[in-house]
């Protein structure tokens, strides 16, 4: 939010509504905070006042997706969700220990049911979901960051972040005795289009994929299964076409 697609948020909802997942992850980004932060600082972004009105539409989102859902829900800050916190750590250091400004308390989590988690959060045996901004080069090709991370950390690794829908796997051993390590990459459900697209995609065209991921667990085996979403909202999953 600002920037979502309320098409595809929708959807996204309603599917989770109708198939009572054991645990719902959000993997960071929920929120965009275009101003304040460094980005906008020095210039006339930097003084719209318009935190506080994105953070209203953040919680009646969750609100939305609450309504029709009671399981677990976990929540990793992106990058842009601590925009903020960060910009008042750094230019009114004096401010930022109130915490006010915590992507959990601007969005009420407590209110909400939700858990903040770490930057590296285990979803399964051998399997960590990150938001993607800690540390790690990017790849052009999608399903490529995620997997270099799996390389670097040792773990299959589900990741936000790269705004892509892919999955590359990465197979070493030998003579029959191998390993596999995945990288997942989960879409996004951002408005891309023109006047719609924040102003770091003035064209609306990027190398990036709408659509969402399912983790099917049973105890070490782990099925991703992706889903992509055209800008109606509309997917196939299970069968059937949802929207």
């Amino acid at each position: 939010m600002p920037y979502h697609n309320p098409r595809q948020v929708k959807a996204l909802h309603g599917y989770i509504h109708a198939t009572k997942p054991d645990d719902v992850l959000i993997i960071g980004d929920y929120m965009d905070f275009p101003t304040p932060s460094r980005w906008s600082k020095g210039t006339a972004e930097e003084f719209r006042g318009d935190v506080f009105r994105d953070v209203e539409t953040g919680k009646r989102l969750l609100g939305d997706l609450r309504r029709g859902y009671d399981g677990p829900i976990q929540f990793i800050a992106g990058n842009h969700d601590t925009r903020p916190a960060e910009y008042l750590a750094k230019y009114s250091p004096a401010l930022a220990t109130s915490n006010a400004f915590d992507i959990d308390v601007l969005l009420d989590f407590n209110s909400h049911g939700v858990e903040l988690v770490g930057a590296f959060h285990p979803i399964a045996p051998g399997w960590i979901a990150t938001h993607g901004h800690k540390g790690f080069s990017l790849s052009a090709i999608p399903g490529r960051t995620a997997l270099n991370a799996a390389k670097t950390i040792g773990r299959s690794v589900v990741m936000g972040h790269v705004h892509k829908l892919a999955m590359c796997p990465d197979t070493t051993g030998y003579q029959g005795r191998t390993s596999t390590l995945w990288g997942v990459e989960v879409g996004h459900v951002m408005d891309t289009r023109p006047g719609k697209a924040p102003a770091y995609l003035p064209r609306g065209a990027a190398n990036w994929q709408s659509g969402f991921a399912v983790l099917h667990i049973d105890g070490r085996r782990v099925r991703p299964e992706l889903y992509p979403m055209q800008p109606d909202g509309t997917f196939i999953a299970d069968g059937k076409v949802w929207n």
